[in-house]
């Protein structure tokens, strides 16, 4: 099937959902029409030509004049030019509407071509105006110090700011151009060729092939005996696929180790830390708290053991639920729990989940080719766009309120101007897990107190797993980049069990690990975007901390809408720090994860008492 008619196919798949008393008519899959009418429209041409010609024009202009750059009064209107240019081809419209495409169908070759080709040409297009930055960051001390005190440049000083702290490993000119034009076949095609290859994998099961992003969902919703069948079927698919992956991981690892030693990053992590406009040692103090903390994320599987019957637990049984909640949440329950969760919120998030449910800008169901997982992604003059696996579980609801609260973050983040309307990716997991907390609530209303222990047990395995798992990977990818480092590269074998040492590390001696389960780092998209895995409990950490004090005063909401609109017009530290947020602190992580363990001695107290009976 050509990528054209699925997207015609898209288009025009709706479902009429019953919301209250009333129905309304949705699509559940994505649109593409939103951006261009297919890969054969003719705009994709016209807007890679725009791109060309507004990097060309700002370049002949500005290119011979950098000497100016120090003059407040040059710099002010060169900067308003500049943003209005990073408006234009910050989404990259063409790109992102490919990416889509690939997506939903991995093994269309045609669209991977395109995205080769129109990549190479967009990264010559953002050569041709890299000469700004780099010497706006080129400049003097003195001369920066002026700029950043200057009144008349108030809008752009946070942007100067964090150019000025980023220039401090910027290459020159020439040598930016040349790592640019690299980054593709050095780190895009090693990783989407894994991507493929995973992306047409079936899993036979009960008589039917599925997608292995719907084995891999369906994982934990299984029987304990079936869960050890599917966990073998897809370690199996794993272990076909890892010597390609050995070969990926070793390669964009190496060539991450070159850019870090050309820039001057002392630690694999120290670039996508400031990129994240986060400071080196809050980060390192989040990630040596938890870890010294596993012991509470090793007792909550202690007490999952004894909740499912079993002596020990392995790998497939991590994420497995103690029972099922009798109600399916179809996707048409879903939407109707979302939407009167994010309603009593505010009307403004219901109003956005309803724009993206009637425009096709959310994918909703599984199927061949397209991939597992789920995200949100959306940008500067483009529609934002969700994207989902779901199977009607109830993780399949709170993923979808997860990613409607990127993109209510998203869309309130496009109120800023282009240079800020962008947040880091610890920011980012704090709003979706901030709108998860509330659908998490909407469901446990509904259950029956048997039911209520099962969602109980769920909510600390997903905040155990948002934490406790997401922090031991981190510490995965610092050996995995530090072991390449020295030794030249690792074999998958080595990578496997690397894996697994990791991971018991926060599961504990209650969790049995097979050496096969290590193959996993196969499948594994976290750790080939380098780091920043850490966003996620940060963001969990701190959302808790939003999520209590507007549970202490509703009112405290109009400052969690002022952080989602804030985008990235400020450091992270600043938007806490409005909200009553010190991130600096060690204790503000300490007492999060005390609350974590309050909830597993809850869990505990709920076991004992109903194990009386």
């Amino acid at each position: 099937m050509s990528m054209v008619n699925t997207h015609k196919k898209n288009a025009r798949t709706k479902a009429s959902l019953t919301t209250g008393s009333s129905k309304m008519a949705v699509k559940t899959a994505w649109d593409l029409s939103l951006f261009y009418a297919s890969t054969n429209d003719p705009r994709i041409e016209t807007d890679i030509v725009a791109l060309e010609k507004l990097c060309a024009d700002f370049a002949k202009k500005y290119s011979t004049s950098i000497k100016k750059l120090s003059d407040p009064v040059f710099l002010k209107t060169a900067l308003g030019e500049y943003e209005a240019l990073c408006a234009d081809i910050s989404g990259t419209k063409p790109l992102m509407y490919l990416y889509y495409c690939k997506t939903l169908d991995g093994t269309n070759r045609v669209v991977s071509a395109m995205i080769n080709r129109l990549t190479e040409r967009v990264t010559f297009a953002h050569n041709q105006i890299l000469f700004f930055d780099l010497a706006l960051g080129a400049l003097s001390q003195k001369d920066k110090d002026t700029l950043l005190a200057d009144k008349s440049l108030s809008h752009f000083h946070y942007f100067l700011f964090r150019l000025f702290e980023a220039s401090k490993h910027q290459l020159t000119l020439p040598e930016e151009k040349i790592l640019n034009l690299k980054s593709q076949p050095a780190y895009d095609l090693w990783v989407s060729s894994v991507e493929k290859l995973l992306s047409v994998e079936e899993i036979e099961w009960k008589g039917k092939s599925i997608p292995l992003g719907e084995a891999q969902f369906m994982l934990s919703s299984l029987a304990t005996r079936d869960r050890a069948l599917l966990q073998k079927k897809l370690n199996t698919v794993y272990k076909r696929i890892a010597p390609a992956a050995e070969a990926e991981l070793n390669a964009i690892v190496i060539n991450h180790k070159i850019n870090d030693l050309l820039r001057g990053f002392s630690k694999p992590y120290s670039g996508v830390v400031l990129g994240h406009q986060n400071d080196e040692a809050m980060v390192e103090t989040l990630v040596s708290n938890v870890t010294k903390h596993f012991d509470i994320s090793q007792r909550f599987y202690a007490i999952k053991a004894k909740l499912l019957g079993l002596k020990k637990l392995t790998w497939a049984d991590r994420a497995a639920p103690l029972g099922t909640v009798s109600k399916k949440f179809t996707f048409a329950d879903s939407v109707q729990i979302l939407r009167k969760a994010f309603g009593d919120l505010d009307p403004e998030f219901k109003a956005i989940l309803d724009r993206f449910l009637a425009n096709g800008q959310i994918d909703v169901y599984p199927k061949k080719g397209k991939e597992g997982g789920a995200f949100c992604s959306g940008s500067t003059g483009v529609p934002t766009m969700v994207f989902l696996n779901h199977i009607d579980t109830e993780n399949s609801l709170l993923t979808f309120a997860h990613e409607m609260g990127h993109a209510i973050h998203t869309e309130l983040s496009k109120k800023q101007t282009p240079f800020y309307d962008g947040y880091t990716t610890p920011n980012a997991e704090v709003a979706s897990t901030f709108f998860e907390n509330f659908a998490f609530d909407a469901v446990f209303k509904t259950l029956s107190k048997k039911e209520q222990l099962v969602a109980l047990h769920d909510r600390i395995n997903d905040s155990v797993s948002t934490i406790f798992r997401q922090i031991a990977c981190f510490n995965f990818e610092h050996a995995l980049h530090m072991g390449i480092r020295e030794k030249g590269e690792l074999a998958k074998e080595d990578i496997a069990k690397l894996l697994n040492t990791h991971m018991s590390a926060y599961l504990g001696p209650q969790v049995t690990l097979t050496p096969d389960d290590g193959y996993f780092f196969v499948s594994w998209g976290h750790i080939r975007r380098f780091f920043y895995v850490y966003s996620y409990a940060y963001g969990e950490l701190v959302s808790k901390a939003l999520y209590r004090k507007y549970i202490a005063d509703p009112k405290y909401l109009s400052v969690v809408k002022s952080f989602l609109s804030a985008g990235g017009s400020k450091s992270p530290k600043d938007i806490w720090a409005e909200a009553g947020i010190d991130i600096t602190d060690p204790q503000f992580f300490i007492d999060g994860l005390r609350a974590i363990e309050d909830d597993i001695l809850t869990l505990e107290s709920l076991y004992k008492s109903s194990s009386k009976k």
